[in-house]
């Protein structure tokens, strides 16, 4: 009986280490998928066609608030390119999505995480 009650036990905790081994990351899915993880965009840029819209996909648990804009160094740079879709303080969950735009117009548009120092990206619409 002990042997079989260890044998339970050890199987209940195989278990639950293998769901929580797989937990994290982000489902989520989308057109022009652009993944983040607790402090950066995992892509630096991305480029689109006219009329496409982005997805935000956040990897991890801390929020992120995305806005037009780059940082220098550690001070932010909140701008917005002429044709550029106004991204005003989206905010995206931990193991949260968004979607931005359409980017209907061509040119090279700079995103930024208003909370993350240094998170930013650019998206090239051809």
């Amino acid at each position: 009986m002990k042997k079989l009650f260890g044998a339970f036990i050890l199987f209940s905790l195989f278990t639950v280490f293998i769901s929580a081994c797989a937990m994290g990351g982000n489902t989520a899915t989308g057109p022009n998928p652009v993944h983040m993880d607790s402090t950066s965009f995992t892509q630096s840029s991305i480029t689109i066609k006219k009329g496409e819209i982005i997805t935000l996909i956040n990897d991890d648990a801390p929020p992120h608030v995305i806005a037009n804009g780059t940082w220098d160094d550690s001070t932010p740079k909140p701008a917005i390119e002429p044709g550029a879709p106004k991204v005003n303080n989206m905010q995206v969950d931990g193991f949260g999505s968004g979607k931005l735009g359409p980017f209907n117009t061509a040119g090279t548009f700079k995103l930024y995480c208003t909370v993350h120092p240094g998170m930013k990206m650019t998206v090239i619409v051809k």
